[in-house]
């Protein structure tokens, strides 16, 4: 008798223990935590890349044809100008009649083809508010004794604004986030000239300014017309051309 109530009080406890785990499971709730990055702007030099290929993770080495000591190096970041060409028209024989000189293109010593002549800005500020690239064409073409080359125009053609952030884009797309660039303009000594204009939300990251979509159109992008009665030396003639990269707020 005393086993059998023993028994049945065992069945039981199992029962209402059986019971309260299937009824009243007790419930855990929910615990959130986060993820969190900061950027700030960037201060690092931006390498040179391919004009006809700008792909951040593959960048060049660009030769500078008129001083064989260059290129010089980039400026620092967060708004920096990377790279401009220097251009070098050859050895030409004297003329008296109007001619047109062709800048060679853009050469590199790591084996990557030629190709535009092209000017490199990075925009890492991380503002969005826009840029301005200009040249000024210092001084006429002249000699290191300052034999002038009276007449001289240096001009470009085929100018394009170029980026890796284009691939994938529809027009629309593509036109909101990239800088308007000057498609053709003859320089004149001592005065400013734009060159390309990032407008709000454009021109971030890597942009390039190409003279020319490819070799065959960047042959031509780079003219020195030169007037027949100009007086010509045998010498060199040279002249220097200062790229500034402003930071431009677009107005609110």
């Amino acid at each position: 008798m005393k086993k059998t109530t023993i028994l049945t009080a065992g069945i039981i406890l199992f029962s209402s223990l059986l019971g309260a785990t299937t009824t009243f499971a007790a419930d855990g709730g929910s615990y959130d935590s986060k993820g969190e990055i900061t950027f700030k702007a960037g201060t690092d030099k931006t390498d040179p890349l391919d004009p006809s290929n700008p792909d951040p993770d593959k960048p060049v080495t660009p030769v500078d044809p008129v001083d064989p000591t260059g290129p010089k190096p980039g400026t620092n970041g967060p708004l920096s100008l990377d790279y401009a060409s220097s251009f070098q028209f050859g050895e030409q024989s004297i003329s008296t009649v109007d001619k047109t000189y062709y800048a060679a293109l853009q050469t590199f010593s790591d084996g990557t083809a030629d190709g535009p002549n092209y000017v490199q800005v990075t925009d890492t500020r991380g503002t969005q508010k826009g840029w301005e690239l200009s040249v000024i064409q210092g001084a006429q073409f002249e000699t290191a004794t300052s034999d002038v080359l009276e007449g001289a125009k240096l001009s470009f053609a085929n100018g394009k604004a170029v980026s890796n952030l284009q691939e994938g884009l529809n027009e629309t797309e593509s036109q909101a986030i990239t800088p308007v660039a000057t498609a053709a303009v003859t320089l004149v000594p001592g005065a400013k000239s734009v060159i390309m204009t990032a407008g709000d939300k454009q021109g971030v990251a890597t942009w390039l300014y190409d003279l020319g979509k490819d070799a065959t159109e960047a042959a031509t992008a780079v003219s020195l017309k030169v007037p027949g009665k100009s007086v010509k030396l045998k010498d060199a003639y040279s002249t220097t051309l200062t790229w500034t990269l402003s930071d431009t707020p677009t107005a609110p």
